[in-house]
């Protein structure tokens, strides 16, 4: 359930390479491009323009006032309600009557049977006294053995609509032992409530019921004999409830997730310095009974086996909440705040391990002290037990020779007897108003997954501080990258099948060179164009 906290790490470290997506997308789509076998081909492969604006605005990113990004994430994680904590299965309760005596007759109109049974509802460790349904039915079947048309009043004691108990009607025809006449009937219980206390009130989880049987006023006299049974089935179907009372037990909610992140396995070395964050656990409990938390452990584990666990005097101690307080539409949570920042955990080293597999474990427990509240524990529709994650930090990173690799399937067929590629380059024009450099080279792989040939960039794509503002008011920076195939690599490119793309990244001061971290500033875009430009060898 909890999973969702990865979400944070996921978009966090998604917005910072970004840029690294759009050159192995750019970069890779050469692969899909077929020979044209001209004798000079130039073909362009990519146009496109990366920017963070579908981020904004979508509780991930916010412009400031200062003209650059914040990080703004807020995430529920938790969220459970009454009918998430308290179910009630598919119940069916059978009330009988048989008389006592071997046989007698009985007149028209003569009542045969008038009595109440409790019936014990099995929802152990939950003790309930009162509930309330927001929807459900009741299919019920009522079997008559006797040869004349008996009429049966069912009612339910403690269960009401409106303050008006729950009374049925229902003409049953003549049947045998062997072939009871049978009447059936569905009824909606939305908005009953069911009193579940018995007939003492002191009682819980006790459903009572009260049959009367009549035989038809019309009808003959006929004898009934104690083999005659007389029989109610009443199948309690889909039943959610939006209110309850009573103990609701030590429910434990206890999970170890985790989370695969796929994409920091491309990260193989250098480092990614961010702010010091601080990430808060909100913990909100809507229902009127303590509760206690702990998170037992947070780690992720990265693509060259380091793990980092997040440390702090908070994992690992229980944590108490409160009852809620007021009922219905005043019921107030109570919240407990846990803050993870520099001053009390690793929680910037924690995140710039980039852990591609994260684990976390958590428990919960409703009454750890036991039945404190003498059997007041409440939920009503409103309450709502929620685990939130927030975490509001600026736009900042900074990437020292931070080298992130992935591979790419490669198709290139070509007829080395007929006509093939013989040499040429690919070239890469960007126009960068992201604050970062980057140098990009390629690998090519044969089936066997061994590199044949590196390919080296002649230049890298220049960061936006290196560059100038121009009348758009945007601060960017003009890079032009050649990547060179040879003849060799030109006639490999038959059997080359995987690419692999391997980025390395920094953000140095222009003044020094030295790498610091940098703010990303609001309609900050890489544009990039991709051309081809081989030159084809035909043998005829």
């Amino acid at each position: 359930m909890l999973s969702q906290p990865f979400r944070y790490i996921n978009r966090f470290v998604t917005v910072r390479i970004a840029f690294y997506f759009v050159l192995f997308i750019t970069l890779a789509a050469c692969r899909k491009e077929k020979a044209s076998w001209t004798s000079n081909w130039v073909a362009p492969i990519v146009n496109d323009t990366l920017s963070l604006k579908n981020y904004v605005n979508d509780s991930t990113l916010n412009s400031t006032a200062s003209s650059y990004y914040q990080v703004d994430l807020t995430r529920t994680v938790l969220d459970l309600g009454i009918s998430d904590i308290i179910q009630i299965p598919d119940t069916v309760i059978v009330q009988t009557y048989s008389i006592s005596v071997l046989s007698f007759t009985v007149p028209p109109g003569f009542s045969v049977a008038n009595e109440i049974k409790e019936h014990s509802l099995d929802i152990e460790p939950l003790q309930l006294k009162k509930i309330r349904l927001k929807k459900g039915k009741i299919k019920f079947r009522i079997y008559n053995p006797i040869a004349t048309k008996t009429l049966f009043t069912v009612q339910l004691p403690g269960v009401t609509l409106n303050g008006v108990e729950f009374s049925q009607n229902y003409s049953v025809p003549a049947g045998t032992n062997e072939n009871p006449g049978i009447t059936d009937a569905i009824i909606d219980l939305k908005d009953y409530e069911f009193d579940l206390t018995g007939s003492t009130s002191g009682g819980f989880n006790l459903l009572q019921s009260r049959l009367v049987v009549t035989t038809d006023p019309m009808g003959p006299s006929i004898t009934i004999y104690n083999s005659n049974q007389f029989k109610v089935e009443a199948n309690f179907q889909g039943v959610v409830i939006d209110y309850a009372r009573g103990y609701f037990g030590n429910l434990t909610i206890s999970e170890t997730s985790n989370a695969q992140l796929e994409f920091l396995n491309q990260y193989v070395s250098g480092s990614l310095d961010i702010p010091t964050p601080s990430i808060e656990v909100i913990i909100e409990n809507g229902i009127k009974a303590d509760a206690s938390a702990t998170i037992n452990s947070l780690s992720n584990t990265n693509s060259s086996g380091s793990t980092v666990g997040l440390t702090s005097t908070q994992i690992g101690t229980p944590i108490t909440l409160s009852s809620a307080s007021g009922s219905w539409n005043t019921l107030v949570p109570s919240v407990k705040t846990i803050a993870f920042n520099g001053g009390n955990s690793n929680v910037e080293s924690f995140l710039e391990n980039l852990g591609s597999q994260q684990q976390f474990s958590y428990n919960l427990k409703m009454n750890p002290w036991g039945n404190t509240s003498g059997g007041w524990n409440e939920m009503f529709p409103n309450s709502r037990l929620k685990v939130k994650v927030k975490a509001q930090m600026p736009l900042q990173l900074g990437a020292d020779a931070l080298t992130l690799k992935d591979t790419f399937d490669f198709k290139f067929k070509q007829d080395l007897e007929g006509s093939y590629a013989e040499s040429g380059e690919f070239v890469l024009k960007a126009t960068n108003a992201f604050p970062f450099n980057c140098s990009v080279k390629m690998y090519c792989l044969n089936a066997n997954g061994q590199v044949m040939h590196v390919i080296e960039s002649s230049s890298m794509v220049s960061s936006s501080l290196y560059g100038s503002v121009d009348s758009d008011g945007i601060q960017k920076k003009k890079s032009e990258v050649h990547f060179i195939v040879n003849e060799a690599v030109a006639k490999d490119l038959n059997i080359t099948e995987k690419v692999i793309i391997e980025a390395k990244f920094d953000t140095p001061d222009p003044l020094t060179n030295s790498n610091q971290q940098v703010s990303i500033p609001v309609n900050a875009f890489l544009a990039v164009k991709l051309n081809a430009n081989l030159k084809y060898k035909a043998k005829i």
